[in-house]
């Protein structure tokens, strides 16, 4: 008989009683370890390891947690990164979604034993933070925020939008598109770059719906330009809704350009729209504020059902609302003088030049505005190393170098990615 190695690949019961895999088997389940070991023994099969080398490749290649997600280290200088999943929760929004993970009573009036109103902390977190809004409700997103008004309010209808607040958003989704699927007709006004009042009143007729003011968040026109206040709006006799898209809630002095729904509200707006996980710092979710027979028609509308947010969102929203400062407000206000430390210390750490660069908001806010930042400079091929690593960083490269940007990187971070840069460099 041939000493064919494939003989002594060991059996797949013996592997799993390696006691080095108990840890696993309990955080991962066993249908999961049983995938990496056939893939470990595939290998010895096809000679890629030896057969003895079975349960050490289990055990070297097995993942870290049962979810693909990784956490990865933002050094882009985007303060809320779309693909790195916009703003980071702070640490009381991250305590909140562990206590809300198993049952609550989220739905339940524990002093009554009946039936309580769904999510009634968030929402009194918004009404607190936002004291001008008559009315709160919750989406899952911005998008389905802005679905819900149109398509109480105007379903078979006509909304009024100026032409240049025709936008698209990510992934290539347009605004037009969105808007038209809910059944409602679009009157767009005015040209690419300018709109006046009279072109909104005359468009307005017994056939609209609402009148719709969008924030064109993701890019900046400059000119010859005009656009038309929500205080010129009111009046025209029908609803004006106001899509601020990036979550400010009250003015802020860096970003004076940027509408928030304070403002738009005491302007005369009857509902604002906004995102929850963009400057507002807490997790994905649709804000909608405003009058407050309006706000309860949209949660009373069937389609608010398919439109709802888990508890595991309202958790973290009412944190984020009633905690400390949430990471992305800290990002945004830092001192500058404080990254250029930082910057030194790390190039002192990991060699590389420390540089005076410049981070900007992202997630579709404050299209424009830099924010002056500082980071290491590093050779351009580290942006790849980086992103490869066992804890992954994802830098930038601009003029022909990788820029760890650290305006985008918690202080309390700088240790994690010190050793990053390390091991990647090697």
């Amino acid at each position: 008989m041939s000493d064919d190695p494939r003989r002594r690949v060991p059996r797949t019961d013996t592997v799993l009683a390696d006691a080095r895999l108990e840890p696993a088997l309990a955080t991962l389940g066993r249908a999961r370890v049983k995938e990496v070991v056939l893939a470990a023994q595939g290998r010895a099969r096809a000679g890629d390891i030896a057969p003895e080398a079975v349960a050490d490749e289990v055990v070297a290649t097995l993942p870290a947690s049962a979810a693909s997600l990784r956490p990865v280290l933002n050094a882009t200088g985007v303060l809320l990164h779309t693909n790195l999943g916009r703003a980071p929760l702070s640490a009381a929004a991250r305590d909140a979604l562990d206590a809300a993970a198993g049952t609550t009573d989220v739905e339940l009036d524990l002093a009554t034993g009946g039936r309580g109103r769904r999510g009634a902390g968030a929402l009194a977190a918004l009404a607190a933070a936002v004291p001008d809004a008559g009315g709160a409700h919750v989406t899952n997103n911005g998008a389905a925020a802005l679905i819900l008004a149109a398509t109480a309010l105007a379903a078979g209808r006509q909304i009024v939008i100026a032409r240049g607040e025709m936008v698209e958003i990510g992934d290539g989704f347009r605004l037009p598109d969105l808007l038209e699927s809910t059944g409602a007709r679009l009157r767009e006004v005015g040209t690419t770059n300018r709109v006046h009042r009279a072109d909104y009143a005359d468009a307005v007729g017994p056939d609209t719906g609402m009148i719709l003011k969008v924030h064109p968040s993701n890019f900046v026109v400059t000119g010859f330009t005009s656009s038309v206040p929500v205080s010129e709006l009111v009046g025209l006799g029908v609803p004006v809704v106001s899509d601020i898209g990036s979550g400010l809630l009250a003015p802020h002095p860096l970003l004076p350009a940027e509408p928030d729904a304070t403002t738009e509200l005491r302007a005369g707006a009857d509902l604002v729209t906004a995102s929850g996980d963009k400057l507002l710092g807490g997790p994905q979710a649709g804000l909608l504020l405003g009058d407050a027979d309006l706000v309860h028609r949209l949660r009373r509308h069937p389609l608010a059902r398919a439109l709802r947010v888990d508890k595991l969102t309202l958790a973290a929203l009412e944190a984020t609302l009633r905690g400390p400062t949430p990471p992305v407000r800290a990002m945004l206000e830092v001192d500058v003088g404080a990254l250029r430390a930082r910057a030194e210390d790390l190039a002192a750490k990991v060699g590389g030049t420390a540089v005076d660069c410049a981070a900007q908001v992202g997630g579709g806010g404050a299209p424009g505005v830099e924010l002056p930042s500082a980071g290491v400079a590093l050779p351009s091929a580290a942006a790849e190393a980086l992103r490869a690593g066992a804890d992954p960083v994802v830098a930038r490269v601009e003029q022909g170098r990788c820029v760890v940007d650290l305006r985008s990187v918690p202080a309390d971070a700088d240790d994690r990615l010190a050793d990053a840069i390390a091991r990647a460099l090697r």
